[in-house]
This record gives structure tokens, sequence and C-alpha cells, in this order.
């Protein structure tokens, strides 16, 4: 497996952050390392996602910083570019999962359906972003989807919070899991970065607990 994926199934949740001002950036970076996930998905949703990208690459280097929510093959040029080690995607698209191929950059594509998996293995992809996870069927779907896709892995992100995620951490095909519920805009907004790292702390005790069943 690839090294970035190796890194990302040990953290086991992958913080989705969205930021309207990238001077909230570096603090948050020190707040997600010091609760024990150095690792973030700044989505390109907003203005401030490239900038963002940059000042935590460049603050800092041991944390996995990617990029989330990119829609064309000019956001993965300019979130590489800026320190991205690993794309992510809503839906398939099949030109940029090629062209982020082609240029051997990582990226998950959100998948949620048996047809979207096939185009993923098609490009030679063994992890996809299932998405969004609890309203198209969450667990149960991907089970179902694992079965016959005997090699791929998942990456659930929509609708997963504290409450649910134990589970889905728990089966052996969930390579990790996306959540914003430790990065929440209106703490972002706050200042609350004490808040953050606590929550951030009790995500990674959720993930120890989960992989002990």
């Amino acid at each position: 497996m690839n090294a970035v994926l190796e890194k990302i199934q040990e953290i086991g949740i992958v913080p989705v952050v969205v930021l309207d001002d990238a001077k909230d950036a570096k603090p948050l970076a020190e707040a997600l390392c010091a609760g024990g996930l150095p690792c973030a998905e700044v989505t390109f949703r907003t203005e401030a996602a490239e900038e963002a990208i940059r000042i935590m690459a460049k603050e800092f280097p041991d944390m996995l910083v990617g990029a989330g929510t990119v829609l064309t093959t000019e956001q993965v040029d300019r979130a590489v570019a800026a320190g991205a080690k690993f794309i992510v995607s809503p839906g398939l698209n099949p030109r940029i999962v090629k062209y982020c191929v082609e240029k051997g950059i990582l990226i998950t594509p959100g998948c949620s359906s048996a047809s979207d998996i096939e185009q993923a293995l098609e490009n030679g992809l063994e992890v996809v972003k299932f998405f969004p996870a609890e309203p198209a069927g969450g667990l149960t779907m991907i089970k179902a989807l694992a079965a016959p896709y005997v090699g791929v892995k998942f990456m659930p992100t929509g609708g997963i919070n504290a409450s649910n995620v134990r589970d889905y951490l728990a089966y052996n095909r969930i390579l990790a899991c996306g959540g914003s519920w430790m990065v929440k805009g209106d703490l972002v907004k706050a200042g609350d970065f004490a808040k953050i790292t606590e929550l951030t702390k009790e995500a990674v005790e959720i993930v120890k607990e989960s992989r002990k069943k």
C-alpha cells in the first residue's frame, strides 16, 4: 500500500477542515497535532484553502496535509504545489483520477456505487472515499459493496461523528474515517483551539478503542 495511505490508516480519523481565513491554519494545525491527529483534509470550498494548505505543510512538515473537494485538474495542481500529500474528491471524475494517477499523486475519489468502484479499480486504485457515508447507506452499504470487491478499502466521510465512528472503525475494510466534528467551523471562528485539541484527543481514544475489538 502507498506510504501515505498507510499513515492515514495508522491515524484512523482524517479531520475534514473548512477554513474561511488562512490565518486560522497554523493554530488549527497546532491544535490537531497536540491532540494526536497530525492530519487534515483541507477542502477547496473556500478561497483560503490553498494558502491554508501551504501554511500547514510549511509550519508542520511532519503533518499529513491533503486537499478535499477537489473538482478540477487545476485545483489538483494548486493543491500539490501548496504541499498537499493527497487529493480527495466528492465523486469519481475519470479525468481527475486519470490525471492524478499519471502524475503519481494519491487520490481517493468519492464512490457510493458498484459502478464507481469499478471505475476506481480500472485506474488502479485500492482505496476509495465512501461519500456521503450516512445518507448513502452507511456501514451496511459499505459491507455490501466490500463483499464483491475484496481488495478495496474504504474511507467513509459524511455524517460521521463521535457517536457512530466506532462502528465504522471496527470493520476491517475501513482504512480510516473522515470527520469534521472535532474541527467545526464555529470552534475555528471562535478561536477555541483548546476545545479542538480536547475533541481531537477524544477522537484518538475512539480509534484506539475501536481497533482493540
